[in-house]
């Protein structure tokens, strides 16, 4: 499947010398896959070293000469059979945290000089990985998320109406319904799948949603046991959060209530958790920010956060697991035929999207008992590309049905008119403008 990411690798080798890429991101984002296209395409040759899959000899034969490089490259081109080229071949260091040893030799591997180094790994900033090593400083980090809106077009041989969807949008002008119609259904069909490379090849072998669940079922299998085995003292708080996320969710605001996991818990307890399975890239944590302006980071109230799937196919596996049939469930979502909290799901993939653009994601909250002009709740908020003096935020609500009332919007646009950028609404219906409001649909998100 085709990836965006592939486009970055390129980018580095050309410039590359001085660095090895550090690509990390979730289970099953498609890391390993992606890593070997690219060397089968632009190296002469590529050894892959996977540290989940090494025998224990092999293993040592590595470490014991990580700092003789000339007798560590002949044993690695014995062990994998590969001749190596200096300046024209590639060495993967895969899932490289089960080797802190191997990741803290980059250093010296970069500074040989002969060979290419990309190396790929889940969990990579979970403090165990790393707390008896020094990060070398050779690394280039990049992160791979989930596939977004126009990745799942491509893998669905819908370039023509992805390169539409830009146009649409660069344009601000409306699809023809028939084609409205038809990026809609794909999008929501995208919503229940998810961007899980393996899920969505699993469904398009016969456009199968048992089967596209059980591989969703086998990656959040892996996550509990990354949790089991990584997560030491902080296990069953992070087992918690995950089990809870949908049933958070559902709520009409969303924001993450820690008195449902135990009513004496604290924020400062359930941080170091939160932040651990962000890490992991299971979740994206949304903060509030006090003040919808530019420094949204600086107003971050850390204590109150939304906490969403990092892939939302996944959520649709974890809200509906004790389903055995899927097919018929899956087809009347995304037929419109089915009553169901949609807006939860809708605000999971508009965050997803966001992050997979290395977009931070904010809300704005203001609970106000006092001033009910002050009481709002805005779903994100977005800086612009270019700062400027004044209008630099864009105010987002997202919304799943037809109906809907923008009360809060309409409240952060009148008080904060000289923060505000744009007001956009995300939804399932077409293009418009109206009063100042930029009405997009859902399937235009990672266009943003």
């Amino acid at each position: 499947m085709r990836r965006r990411i592939y486009d970055r690798l390129v980018e580095w080798k050309k410039r590359n010398g001085e660095s090895a890429l550090l690509l990390q991101g979730a289970r099953r984002v498609g890391k390993s896959y992606i890593v070997e296209q690219f060397a089968k395409d632009n190296y002469r040759s590529y050894i892959k070293v996977d540290f989940n899959d090494i025998s224990v000899e092999n293993l040592n034969l590595i470490l014991d000469n990580l700092h003789d490089r000339d007798r560590l490259f002949s044993y690695l081109q014995l062990i994998y059979n590969t001749t190596l080229y200096p300046r024209e071949s590639l060495i993967i260091l895969d899932e490289v945290q089960e080797c802190p040893k191997a990741r803290a030799a980059i250093k010296y591997l970069v500074a040989d000089h002969r060979y290419d180094y990309v190396e790929t790994g889940s969990l990579m900033s979970i403090r165990k990985n790393t707390k008896d090593i020094v990060i070398p400083s050779e690394e280039e980090p990049i992160d791979m998320y989930p596939m977004d809106f126009e990745e799942f077009l491509w893998a669905n041989g819908e370039e023509m109406l992805a390169n539409f969807l830009r146009e649409c949008f660069e344009r601000l002008e409306p699809l023809p319904q028939a084609m409205h119609r038809k990026a809609m259904q794909l999008f929501k069909e995208y919503m229940v799948l998810g961007g899980m490379p393996q899920v969505l090849n699993a469904y398009m072998v016969n456009r199968d949603f048992n089967a596209a669940d059980r591989e969703k079922n086998t990656i959040i299998a892996l996550y509990r046991a990354d949790i089991a085995k990584h997560a030491g003292a902080d296990t069953l708080r992070i087992e918690s959060i995950f089990d809870s996320i949908p049933s958070q969710l559902s709520k009409p605001e969303k924001k993450f209530t820690l008195a449902a996991l135990n009513e004496n818990a604290r924020m400062r307890e359930y941080i170091e958790p939160f932040t651990w399975l962000m890490d992991a890239r299971m979740v994206n944590l949304c903060f509030n920010s006090t003040e919808p302006s530019l420094g949204l980071a600086i107003n971050e109230d850390r204590t109150t956060l939304k906490c969403y799937m990092g892939d939302t196919g996944l959520l649709y596996a974890l809200a509906f697991d004790t389903l055995e049939e899927k097919n018929d469930v899956y087809r009347k979502i995304i037929l419109g035929k089915l009553t169901l909290n949609q807006g939860m799901f809708m605000e999971n993939i508009v965050a997803q999207m966001l992050a997979v653009n290395h977009r931070r994601l904010f809300f704005f909250s203001n609970p106000s008992r006092e001033d009910k002009d002050s009481r709002m709740e805005l779903d994100f908020l977005l800086p612009k590309s270019r700062v400027t003096n004044q209008h630099n935020i864009n105010f987002i609500e997202v919304k799943s049905g037809d109906r809907y009332e923008l009360v809060s919007l309409n409240k952060a646009m009148k008080k904060y008119a000289l923060n505000l950028n744009r007001a956009i609404v995300l939804h399932p219906d077409n293009v418009r403008t109206e009063e100042g409001i930029l009405y997009l649909p859902l399937y235009m998100t990672h266009l943003l």
